[in-house]
């Protein structure tokens, strides 16, 4: 499905969400110090797409190595090719969330931009981002949420759920942009999606909020390896 989509994902993004996207990863690494202040030598984008979040983490930390890693080789050489900012300090990798290919400790900041709905298990996956991350280190999710204002939630889904995948069928993608609106369903809520964090090695976890609640940003600080309930 993403191979399908790869050709069209970033700009399709941009319409579909009126460019609020580019903000949304602006402001949540912008608002990474306030929560949890980081020296970021290695980071790690996972679920890189095309990728656009690893581009705005070098330019948030221009003295950094930035790492690009995805499931699919469509969205890795998509990335490749659109020029992470010094590429000569970037890297890209195919690699799947649940089994990184990093030693322990790796990275002092993790990132993930509409990954988590579509991870099988969110448990082992966060597990798996804690083991690569070193103590103190920052895992920062962006993820798609449900609207705080009733009104407006309601106005969110009658597009997120029914133009969206018009959208996709103009374009010739509608089964990709159904599944859309069909996997944020199964995604645990917030405070749901915090507690997980903090059972899988990140004692200090905390979630802000963009765009009234359409987009959630949680930002969780790596503990030791013992801190991990199991």
């Amino acid at each position: 499905m993403f191979s399908h989509i790869a050709g069209r994902y970033e700009w399709f993004d941009h319409i579909a969400t009126f460019g609020s996207d580019f903000l949304w990863r602006v402001r949540a690494l912008w608002e990474l110090p306030r929560c949890f202040p980081l020296v970021v030598r290695r980071a790690l984008d996972i679920g890189c797409g095309t990728g656009e979040f690893a581009r705005a983490v070098a330019h948030r930390y221009p003295a950094a190595e930035v790492v690009a890693a995805d499931f699919t080789r469509a969205m890795v050489v998509r990335a490749s090719e659109s020029g992470v900012e010094r590429p000569h300090r970037s890297g890209f990798v195919r690699a799947t969330a649940l089994r990184l290919p990093f030693p322990d400790a790796t990275f002092d900041l993790v990132t993930n931009g509409f990954l988590l709905r579509n991870l099988p298990s969110l448990t082992p996956a966060f597990r798996e981002m804690r083991r690569v991350l070193r103590p103190g280190g920052v895992l920062l999710s962006l993820e798609l949420g449900e609207p705080v204002p009733p009104l407006f939630g309601r106005l969110f889904h009658a597009y997120f759920d029914h133009v969206v995948p018009i959208l996709g069928r103009a374009v010739g993608s509608e089964g990709p942009y159904r599944y859309l609106p069909e996997s944020l369903r199964g995604l645990p809520s917030r405070a749901d999606l915090v507690e997980i964090l903090r059972d899988s090695g990140f004692p200090r976890a905390t979630a802000r909020l963009q765009s009234m609640g359409i987009v959630t940003a949680f930002y969780a600080e790596a503990g030791t390896i013992g801190d991990q309930s199991r």
